[in-house]
């Protein structure tokens, strides 16, 4: 993943906890899975709204 090991994926986690206390975490998270998902609304063709993926 990026070229990054355990060990650095562990630092930027403790990182993240110490920037915005574990409280906001879940809240931040949720914030960054709506704004993929409206990402790949914006570069979906207007012809794909009408086809259902199917997975």
């Amino acid at each position: 993943m990026f070229g990054l090991g355990t060990k650095e994926i562990i630092i930027i986690a403790i990182i993240i906890v110490l920037l915005f206390g574990s409280k906001k975490i879940p809240e931040l998270t949720k914030n960054i899975v709506e704004a993929f998902k409206n990402l790949t609304g914006v570069f979906k063709s207007p012809d794909d709204e009408g086809k259902k993926e199917v997975k």
